[in-house]
């Protein structure tokens, strides 16, 4: 079974690489556009800030999709997670208090 770890990896960078190319590209598009032209540049402007507006918004659901593909495939290769580890300490130390308790009101 290939490494989880380097999976998750590859694929949030991907995703990242992809978002920061097509935004490259949208923003070249823009430029080319004003210098032939066809906008000028306060249309340019306003054109490239609605492009920068729905780029930051793909960009965030792209993290959300990323992060719930990464989320289900560590439950799928039952890798515990950071968040679990800290609950599971957190009962682990509650047990504890409550074994001291218990042996001190035997003394």
């Amino acid at each position: 079974m290939p490494d989880p770890t380097s999976l998750i990896k590859k694929t949030m960078l991907a995703g990242i690489g992809l978002a920061l190319k097509t935004w490259d590209e949208v923003e070249d598009l823009a430029k080319e556009l004003e210098k032939r032209g066809k906008m000028t540049e306060t249309e340019g402007r306003k054109f490239l800030d609605e492009l920068q507006a729905k780029y930051e918004d793909a960009q965030t659901k792209l993290e959300e999709r990323v992060e719930e593909s990464v989320k289900n495939l560590l439950k799928k290769a039952d890798i515990v997670t950071s968040e679990e580890l800290k609950g599971i300490k957190r009962e682990i130390r509650e047990l504890k208090q409550i074994v001291s308790d218990l042996s001190s009101e035997d003394d």
